[in-house]
């Protein structure tokens, strides 16, 4: 399988006054508003990390449900929460935190087959930072 996918980002001004938007293909985020304010500090909109921490967070759990049914399990529920960690102009900590409900499944095999998500899953191939799991 071979696709691409695009997204696209305005900014207009200086970088702590200036303010831009983010849309991408699919029209799910559409002119979505980012800024220093949404950025470093708890202003509305969104920005970088935490589109990352989604991108991560859906790849991941996407990724965990096919090798589940690789195994011959079926998630009743999955859910991951990705914290993503910004420090001194860098991004340095990923951490994945899931949970789950798969019928039949221990939870030394479900954390086997969590782990090999999270190393094969494409936007963990692509980030450089370090990236652990928690499963609970």
């Amino acid at each position: 399988m071979k696709f691409s996918r695009k997204a696209n980002a305005q900014w207009e001004g200086t970088g702590k006054e200036g303010k831009g938007n983010i849309s991408t293909q699919s029209q799910v985020l559409d002119k979505t508003a980012y800024s220093f304010g949404t950025r470093f500090e708890e202003g509305k909109g969104t920005n970088p990390e935490e589109l990352i921490g989604a991108a991560h967070a859906g790849c991941f759990t996407m990724q965990l449900s096919f090798l589940l049914n690789e195994e011959g399990f079926t998630a009743t529920h999955l859910s991951t929460d990705a914290k993503v960690n910004f420090e001194d102009g860098e991004i340095t900590h990923i951490t994945l935190e899931l949970t789950g409900k798969v019928p039949e499944l221990s939870k030394e095999k479900f954390a086997e087959i969590a782990n090999k998500a999270k190393e094969v899953c494409p936007i963990s191939k692509l980030l450089k930072a370090e990236i652990s799991l928690e499963i609970k």
